[in-house]
């Protein structure tokens, strides 16, 4: 199963849980999760039960922090994960209408992918800088801010381009 938890993954497990006291190996699951995905893509319900069992916690503790967390994907999702804050502050400067901006860019709704693999479009309940607003994640990891219409237009082209 591709989903499997490899020797090398338990491996990099056994180092994460090291970190702490032995007792408290729980407080490693964040790390293990992040460590399946980076593995597989995405965080399965499998995966979920074997870090659980891993780390001698309840399925459903584990289940909580996969869904609580937008970084922890639950299916495959796209070369580009997009997410979009949509919370109150976002909403008030354009948050909205950036994700409807990108849903008929893409031809996708939100929770969706683009049909190419390339692109996922999620909402994100606050990314922290509201004053920025509207912002979105890209892949997690970079953090654009005051994404206009033509911004996130130059971003999806930048993005294709990137792959041409």
């Amino acid at each position: 199963m591709a989903d499997q938890i490899s020797e090398s993954m338990r491996q990099r497990f056994d180092r994460e849980v090291a970190k702490y006291p032995a007792d408290q190996k729980q407080s490693a699951v964040m790390a293990c999760l992040a460590i399946v995905q980076l593995e597989n893509g995405y965080v399965s319900a499998e995966s979920e039960q074997q870090v659980a069992d891993y780390l001698g916690m309840a399925p459903i503790a584990v289940r909580e922090v996969t869904t609580f967390y937008n970084m922890y994907n639950q299916q495959p999702v796209g070369q580009y994960k997009l997410n979009v804050c949509t919370n109150l502050p976002c909403q008030l400067r354009d948050g909205q209408t950036a994700l409807q901006h990108l849903e008929l860019r893409l031809g996708i709704k939100m929770g969706q992918t683009t049909a190419d693999g390339m692109f996922t479009l999620q909402q994100s309940e606050c990314l922290g800088a509201c004053a920025d607003s509207p912002v979105m994640l890209v892949n997690d990891r970079t953090m654009c801010s005051f994404m206009s219409n033509d911004k996130l237009d130059q971003l999806i082209d930048g993005l294709k381009k990137a792959q041409a």
